[in-house]
């Protein structure tokens, strides 16, 4: 697939610019994916089965050449990605290519900022600039990732290949985004907390879009203690936090 332009100002409340040279992804997560219904929903695909089939932006390098010195004054952080995977899991060609444009950004001195349900390389860690390498765990148990992220990496494998670019001097963080209620699974967020217990920064967020959360009587008190778990497990370990927006329903995060 051809598009007319790749950088983006994005309005994701942690985000600055970002960009997706991928459309769909194999992952096919079921929380539901809010990128997919937002695809659907546009007519970008046109069903589940389309969107787990990916598809690689063909000109993506072409358009980082014209786009990045225009846009690299602008950008603090290029955010690889939202609605897409950068290290697709078995996908060898989508994981070249978002090699190559971390390469070409950090080569015009604009930062990167990834984000996957893959496995991060390890050669991430010999890029020139100061990049932070980031996963999704909501949950530690196999046969849940099983069911909701099918297409996604073992979840010991993420963390396994994030340890090993912390280890490495990368700057690394973890969204534990989006995070089910107990109706859902029954676990204790204490153990993915020490689980990741080495990381430079951690985002938490609640699971929108599923009537699951809704059914479950104390969600806001849930996700109230959850979110005041997780900033007080960060301030002990002087680690860095963001409480996603709508997760708190009393008082904001900081």
């Amino acid at each position: 697939m051809i598009r007319k332009t790749l950088i983006y100002k994005t309005g994701v409340e942690y985000g600055d610019y970002t960009l997706n040279h991928v459309q769909g992804c194999s992952h096919g997560c079921k929380y539901p994916c809010y990128a997919f219904m937002m695809a659907k929903r546009f007519g970008k695909v046109k069903s589940y089965e389309e969107w787990t089939c990916p598809q690689i932006v063909e000109n993506t390098l072409t358009l980082l050449d014209e786009e990045l010195p225009r846009f690299r004054s602008k950008i603090k952080l290029l955010h690889l990605c939202f609605t897409t995977d950068p290290f697709m899991y078995g996908h060898e060609d989508i994981c070249n290519l978002s090699i190559k444009v971390l390469k070409k950004a950090n080569g015009s001195g604009v930062r990167c900022s990834v984000l996957t349900k893959g496995i991060l390389p390890e050669k991430l860690a010999e890029l020139p600039l100061d990049n932070e390498y980031g996963i999704t765990v909501v949950s530690l148990d196999t046969a849940f990732i099983c069911q909701y992220e099918p297409g996604a990496a073992p979840i010991q494998e993420r963390i396994a290949s994030l340890k090993k670019l912390h280890d490495r001097g990368c700057k690394t963080w973890v969204s534990i985004e989006p995070y089910p209620t107990p109706n859902i699974i029954q676990q204790n967020l204490s153990d993915i907390l020490e689980s990741i217990s080495f990381v430079d920064k951690i985002i938490f967020g609640r699971l929108h879009y599923n009537k699951m959360v809704s059914q479950y009587k104390n969600h806001k008190e849930f996700y109230n203690c959850c979110a005041a778990k997780v900033i007080q497990f960060c301030k002990d370990r002087q680690i860095a936090f963001h409480i996603k927006n709508g997760t708190i329903t009393e008082k904001e995060d900081k």
